[in-house]
């Protein structure tokens, strides 16, 4: 059986509840190639997931799927549609709100950590409830409630050059839910961590999005998160399937 194409105005709905808290309508991206040609990466995308979900988009290498997260969680403008993140369309913001819905509701984690080299592991966590004008949380405290949640509470002063592949990722996320998001975003979180640091990581998210009832998005190869997921939606030259 062919696996079912999403077409403009369609999307994928979980029965199991209505409640969305990423909603994508309709996305397009194109990039100009030169003044004469352009590239369309994404055509016409729709894409749903509801709250506490952990749903997986697979694709091979250049489907776009990477490109469809960045503007799932405001780090890309798409060229037309729009994007809801709890009930808000963040297509239409300025950056600088932009820059507070990724600070407060999104939490992001990364194939290479993109930890600051210079800062220690509780510096790193942080970093985001300093930036935030607001700070729901004391920087210190909350940074070191996380780094024990995640198994790091023996590491809070040393560099990511101390620490491991897979502890380097652990501080990661642990910063990612600084501000305590509702969406964590992961493009591919264990891409370059080995099996068993891999396994590490997969149980970790699994264990969290249960604990603080996040909703979770990851861009993935490993057939390991995907199987570890509610759903999986495939990607495939900027098109999205369900299935």
């Amino acid at each position: 059986m062919q696996p079912e194409i999403l077409m403009p105005n369609q999307q994928i709905v979980n029965p199991a509840s209505a409640q969305a808290i990423i909603e994508v309508r309709n996305i397009t991206k194109e990039v100009k190639l030169n003044r004469e040609q352009k590239l369309t990466i994404l055509h016409g995308v729709n894409f749903r997931v509801n709250k506490g979900e952990m749903v997986a988009i697979v694709g091979a290498s250049g489907s776009g799927k990477t490109t469809m997260l960045g503007i799932i969680g405001g780090l890309d403008v798409p060229t037309s549609g729009e994007v809801f993140i709890n009930a808000q369309d963040i297509s239409r913001l300025k950056e600088k709100q932009l820059a507070q819905v990724r600070n407060r509701t999104i939490g992001f984690v990364f194939q290479f950590f993109n930890l600051v080299p210079t800062l220690t592991a509780l510096e790193n966590v942080m970093l985001p409830i300093q930036f935030d004008k607001k700070q729901q949380f004391k920087p210190e405290e909350r940074a070191k409630e996380l780094l024990d949640l995640v198994g790091l509470s023996h590491r809070l002063n040393n560099r990511p050059t101390q620490l491991s592949g897979g502890e380097q990722q652990r501080v990661a996320i642990a910063r990612a839910l600084a501000n305590q998001p509702a969406v964590l975003l992961g493009d591919e979180p264990t891409g370059n961590l080995d099996s068993q640091r891999s396994e590490e990581i997969l149980q970790l998210l699994a264990d969290l999005r249960q604990r603080l009832g996040l909703t979770v998005c990851l861009v993935t190869h490993d057939p390991k998160i995907a199987a570890l997921c509610d759903r999986r939606v495939t990607m495939s030259d900027g098109v999205l399937y369900q299935g």
